[in-house]
């Protein structure tokens, strides 16, 4: 049995039975850990569902505008304190299998005997209707004029990625020393692929565990702004909203990662969303946006 010490960290928002269906999970592992989770002023009453059933867990009050990087940011701080060995940041709509986080500590002392001592560690979810791959690892295109991170299947094999959404990620000690928290100039997306990016340019490497972890499903299209349903308005409306590419953060990401033409590629979802999805549906300078947490 693994003796690191670890903390999981979560964020919520008024979706109770989610949150406690996650946590039911995780109370499962063979491996135990503390788990620190925000909650972004939920009225549905998870904080008490959460203390009455898990009171073990550290529960933090956000002011309800903290979104997904605002919530992690704050639980990651508040583990960091305790200077644990490793920190599992986990979706709360990600149901982990039993064994998950045991596989992902013995992959991460696997990847160290090879050398890869600052190794992250990506686990991958797949829909639990439809089985099919959700969230996990994600690699740059090779193509020289895309932004695009394409997302990695999982498969049998260790692969070693560029980045990754934060549904499920094993993240060390060593690594957060170097990283530091999620950066608080991103509000809801973006800040876990950015987390990776930086990573990486620290000399750290980040690797997609073999099979999958658990389950997540994958944001629907619906009434977002590649819903070409939409007009173009609600489309340009929503393409600038917190939960997909607002304008400053876009502007941080993109001048940060995307090299010499980071302009053009800022300006490539707005145009996106004025032409239509189905117009630049093969188009690879897309950067996709993980799961919504509010």
């Amino acid at each position: 049995m693994n003796l690191s010490r670890v903390a999981v960290i979560m964020t919520c928002f008024n979706r109770r039975e989610t949150t406690l269906n996650c946590l039911r999970a995780l109370s499962q592992q063979t491996k135990k850990a503390d788990v620190y989770l925000t909650d972004d002023g939920s009225s549905d009453g998870t904080s008490d569902a959460v203390s009455k059933q898990y009171p073990e867990v550290k529960i933090l009050q956000g002011n309800g505008n903290l979104f997904w990087v605002g919530g992690m940011r704050l639980a990651f701080e508040s583990g960091m304190q305790g200077n644990y060995d490793y920190y599992l940041w986990l979706n709360d709509d990600t149901i982990l299998e039993s064994d998950t986080l045991e596989r992902l500590l013995t992959i991460h002392q696997q990847l160290k005997l090879q050398g890869s001592f600052d190794s992250i560690v990506v686990g991958s979810t797949k829909d639990p209707i439809t089985g099919q791959a959700s969230y996990g690892g994600a690699v740059k295109s090779s193509k020289w004029y895309s932004n695009k991170y394409n997302f990695v299947g999982a498969s049998q094999n260790l692969q070693e990625c560029d980045t990754m959404f934060g549904n499920c990620v094993l993240i060390p000690n060593s690594v957060a020393s170097k990283v530091g928290n999620i950066d608080k100039a991103f509000i809801h997306s973006l800040g876990d692929l950015d987390y990776g990016l930086r990573a990486k340019n620290k000399g750290c490497s980040i690797w997609v565990a073999p099979g999958y972890v658990g389950t997540c499903s994958k944001n629907s299209i619906k009434n977002s702004w590649v819903d070409t349903k939409l007009s173009t308005l609600e489309r340009l409306k929503k393409v600038t909203h917190i939960k997909a590419f607002p304008l400053k953060p876009w502007t941080v990401f993109c001048s940060r990662h995307s090299g010499f033409m980071w302009l053009i590629y800022w300006f490539l979802p707005y145009l996106r969303a004025m032409i239509g999805y189905k117009n630049l549906a093969n188009s690879p300078t897309f950067t996709e946006i993980p799961a919504s947490q509010k």
